[in-house]
């Protein structure tokens, strides 16, 4: 079974972000940049398939400037087997990227998509749905755990209520959680091996896809700052500024 995982180049997490001076935007000059944390986790979990002898192939996608290839890199040195970078100067917006997502899992015809769940600088949390919608594959969203067995995989989901256990048939489309597994390390002499490993440059003009943004952002700023907390003596010196607030009746 082929694998197929797309992977962001986002912002390291560790990383304060800052804002433009004219408010644009974020400013992303001189900093570092790495794989989308979700995504990471969706790799690690595509390889963690292929070391059980369920998946044969895993190829990773990524969609954005050709700095991306960095990020497609240090997937392939994770232990992905090919990589695809689609060039995209600027935005792309979710429903761009499940369109050409769609093309691609036309193309590759995987049995499985694992993806990130969502992608640290936008928090969109759409991408996964929306090409769950544009295959018409079933979808198992928020996973903390994943198992395959024959035509179908299960799909352990964390919920409000708990956890919810799903049985999807193959081909699927899982995304992923936090709490799924923990990210291996790339050896040395895996990340010499991933620089010979192939990796093929596309545009979205192979696919047929219009990425052109249809929102603006008008305007970023950064959020107010906190205010110092105040201490009260007892319960009713509380609950008056509670009320004072509008908080409590």
């Amino acid at each position: 079974m082929k694998v197929l995982v797309p992977v962001k180049r986002v912002l390291d997490y560790n990383v304060k972000p800052r804002v433009k001076a004219d408010g644009t935007g974020v400013d992303l000059a001189n900093v570092k940049m790495s794989m989308n944390p979700f995504d990471e986790i969706a790799v690690e979990e595509a390889i963690r398939l292929k070391e059980k002898g369920v998946a044969t192939e895993i190829v990773v996608v990524s969609i954005g400037e050709q700095k991306a290839q960095e990020t497609l890199r240090t997937a392939l040195a994770m232990g992905a087997d090919r990589a695809i970078l689609i060039t995209a100067e600027g935005p792309v917006e979710p429903l761009g990227v499940a369109k050409l997502l769609a093309k691609v899992a036309e193309e590759e015809q995987p049995g499985l998509i694992i993806l990130g769940k969502q992608a640290i600088d936008d928090d969109n949390n759409q991408t996964g749905q929306m090409l769950g919608a544009l295959l018409g594959w079933g979808q198992g969203t928020f996973a903390s755990k994943v198992e395959v067995s024959g035509d179908s995989v299960d799909v352990t989901r964390e919920v409000d209520g708990g956890l919810e256990t799903v049985k999807l048939k193959l081909p699927a489309i899982v995304t992923t959680d936090l709490r799924l597994n923990e990210p291996r390390y790339a050896s040395l002499p895996n990340i010499m091996k991933a620089k010979s490993k192939p990796l093929a440059a596309k545009t979205p003009a192979d696919y047929g896809v219009d990425v052109t943004p249809r929102l603006s952002v008008v305007k970023v700023e950064e959020p107010a700052k906190r205010t110092a907390g105040v201490k009260v003596a007892d319960v009713d010196e509380l609950v008056g500024k509670l009320k004072a607030l509008g908080v409590v009746a």
